[in-house]
């Protein structure tokens, strides 16, 4: 596509409403556009300019300008600035005044070579995970996974024949892993896979509909920490979602009501723990709404007890 350098005004984004999640994703490879990433490049700051300029490599800094571009809400992203918790994960940072009360937003961004996607979620943290369904390990996947996965997670693949299978299962326990310890506020470094397990147990307490009417059970996620395993939380909530056919994509947001263990949530469900809405977007060009469409398919996940 050709895109004008006179590029629309800013339309505000409206945030979610409490209990709902938005989930953005951008596909690079999409955004060809120099006048439209220079004009990502008006939102940042002079530090963030600064630290931009010094990347090496067209592509790392078209995908910063681009997960830049998606902190857009109904401030004006020029006026927004960033810091970073202890454990490096990006926070809003604002400036209080008599004038102003700033929402209790949370945002939590991920991406891969093909795809950068943010979540954004009100009153509750958030952390996301993408990653590529065809995504290469160079390492065998079982000695992999010894080495970052608990014992009982390493069992369960292990009882996978099939390679394939056994990958894609890989891939989509650490997008979870990897979303979790991101909602937490942490990271791999801070809490290393090892320290807990991930499970999926086929749910009967909930069932849902998808597009054309079909029926289908949720899954229930369980963490369970491998120091004390009889240690399970109960604040959080998940989703696990195949998106754009190319790429998994794991949600993690604490939930502010008891509910047994996690929940698989579900796509556009007004009466599930959490509403997600997701949305493929080029900034200051087009949002299109995929929630229910084939573009993004929520997943119970192949591993279950």
């Amino acid at each position: 596509r050709n895109f004008s350098s006179a590029l629309p005004p800013l339309v505000p984004i409206q945030l979610p409403s409490p209990r709902e999640t938005h989930f953005w994703y951008i596909l690079p490879d999409e955004v060809k556009s120099v006048a439209l990433l220079n004009r990502y490049s008006e939102l940042l700051s002079p530090c963030e300019r600064q630290n931009v300029n010094r990347m090496s490599g067209d592509q790392l800094k078209k995908r910063a300008l681009l997960a830049r571009a998606l902190t857009n809400c109904e401030i004006n992203p020029r006026s927004l600035k960033f810091r970073k918790n202890i454990y490096g994960k990006p926070e809003v940072e604002w400036h209080k005044d008599e004038n102003f009360s700033p929402p209790p937003l949370h945002f939590n961004i991920s991406h891969t070579s093909s795809m950068i996607a943010c979540g954004v979620t009100i009153n509750v943290p958030i952390g996301i995970d993408v990653e590529e369904k065809q995504r290469k390990l160079k390492n065998d996947i079982i000695a992999f996974a010894q080495r970052y996965f608990s014992p009982y997670e390493v069992k369960l693949l292990t009882s996978i024949s099939d390679p394939e299978v056994r990958r894609q299962e890989f891939i989509k326990l650490w997008t979870l892993k990897e979303a979790y310890v991101k909602a937490l506020g942490k990271g791999f470094s801070a809490m290393p896979f090892k320290t807990f397990t991930i499970q999926f147990r086929t749910s009967t307490l909930r069932r849902f509909h998808l597009p054309g009417n079909s029926v289908s059970e949720a899954s229930e996620v369980i963490v369970e920490s491998s120091n004390d395993p009889g240690n399970l939380t109960n604040n959080c909530l998940f989703a696990l979602l195949e998106v754009a056919g190319s790429h998994y994509a794991a949600i993690c947001v604490e939930n502010d009501e008891i509910v047994r263990g996690w929940i698989l949530i579900l796509v556009g469900e007004a009466n599930t723990p959490m509403k997600l809405t997701v949305r493929k977007t080029i900034p200051f060009v087009e949002d299109v709404c995929v929630s229910g469409t084939d573009a993004v398919l929520p997943l119970r996940g192949i591993i279950e007890q």
